[in-house]
């Protein structure tokens, strides 16, 4: 049984929710959502229904009314399974519009499904749930994020802090892996991946030929960490780019990927375009990539796209639960110079280069130099590194170990 630990984005959804008459909480399949929505204390007192209950979908289906009707507040849960309950929902807000009325849930992201026209604009909140972050596996959620700390206040812990091992890159943070390692970690993984075709994109649209959609799913990952080619992608996978295009779609609607735009805050001719493929969860990318060993000595070539990986993640849950309106992006100068991550947020800019490893060069403070030169409203350049101490290295620029950064 998987233990259910206090995921961070707990207290902005109940705020969603007494502000909001329907909060949509959206998320990768098996990332926690059930287990959030049936165990979080402030959750409690909803009546939970369930869409993979099928006599339950055959009532949403028949008689969604009735089904809304029968109690509230109410959370649905894998609501995805039938669109036809959003314009049903969409009236029986406008008829009493109370907050926390509706809390729905799925592992599609409704707002890119094909088919679902009533986005209850003006009446909902979307909300991510991402894998675990390393606080919450650590549960050290009670604690300050020190990412929050440092966006915030430019404030640096000093002292040690232990490097992120290797296991927590492969395990990823779905709960069922991260949390019980002990129990065949790539068994577990390829039992996912079989349900995830065979279910989820079946239910999102029909694929003709399910094993190119796999080996198209599993090229994808090898491009983790690089910016999207569709027409090459396309062409590996032996397929047309319109075809490659829509497979794309479909890891995003389902958010096994994320796809990360690019900064284009100032004129350079040079700035790349095209956005950064990575996968929602390190573990399942180092599974569809066959990366069994990220020591340095396997010269392992998915090593750093596969840290980049895991710390997108985790930034990403943790600005989801405390800075909403970030966003994160990459920057790069063809041929010149790049930064892994861009977090913006109200006119202020925090530029991040991502290091597998524990020690550092000149050379790798190059992107982030030409970046701060570029763009005065960037607050700071954060090399972030798998060591143990952080180094101030110049003006508002330094060395910070990986491990502060995701405590």
């Amino acid at each position: 049984m998987t233990p259910c630990l206090p995921r961070e984005l707990a207290p902005r959804l109940d705020q969603a929710l007494k502000r909001m008459p329907v909060v949509v909480l959206s998320g990768l399949r098996q990332s926690g959502k059930s287990t959030l929505l049936t165990e979080e204390r402030r959750l409690l007192t909803r009546t939970y229904q369930t869409l993979d209950d099928f006599e339950v979908l055959a009532a949403a289906r028949s008689d969604p009314q009735a089904l809304l009707e029968t109690s509230d507040p109410v959370t649905i849960d894998e609501v995805q399974r039938c669109p036809e309950l959003l314009p049903v929902i969409k009236r029986v807000v406008d008829r009493a519009r109370k907050p926390g009325r509706f809390l729905l849930s799925g592992s599609a992201n409704l707002a890119l499904i094909a088919g679902v026209s009533e986005t209850l604009a003006g009446r909902a909140v979307y909300l991510t749930l991402f894998p675990m972050t390393r606080r919450e596996i650590r549960r050290q959620t009670q604690r300050p994020s020190l990412l929050m700390r440092l966006l915030a206040e430019g404030h640096f812990p000093q002292g040690s802090v232990q490097p992120i091992s290797n296991s927590e890159i492969l395990l990823g943070g779905l709960p069922p892996v991260c949390l019980e390692p002990e129990q065949d970690p790539e068994l577990w993984f390829r039992g996912y991946v079989q349900t995830y075709i065979e279910r989820d994109v079946r239910q999102l649209s029909q694929i003709a030929d399910l094993i190119a959609f796999r080996n198209f799913t599993n090229l994808a990952a090898l491009r983790t960490g690089q910016l999207v080619n569709i027409s090459t992608l396309g062409r590996d996978a032996k397929l047309s780019a319109a075809t490659a295009a829509r497979y794309l779609h479909l890891l995003e609607a389902s958010f096994l990927i994320r796809q990360i735009p690019p900064f284009l805050n100032n004129r350079s001719s040079r700035l790349v375009k095209s956005p950064k493929l990575y996968f929602t969860d390190s573990g399942l990318a180092a599974y569809l990539t066959q990366t069994h060993s990220l020591d340095v000595a396997a010269m392992e070539p998915m090593r750093g796209p596969l840290f980049e990986n895991y710390v997108l993640q985790n930034f990403s849950s943790i600005l989801e639960a405390h800075l909403p309106d970030a966003s994160i992006a990459f920057w790069h100068e063809q041929g010149r110079h790049e930064v892994d991550f861009v977090i913006e947020s109200r006119q202020k800019v925090w530029a991040f280069e991502i290091k597998a490893a524990a020690r550092w060069s000149e050379s790798d403070l190059n992107g982030l130099k030409a970046f701060m030169e570029r763009t005065p409203q960037c607050v700071a350049g954060i090399l972030a590194y798998n060591g143990k101490s952080t180094v101030p290295l110049g003006p508002k620029l330094w060395a910070v170990p990986l491990g502060h950064l995701l405590a």
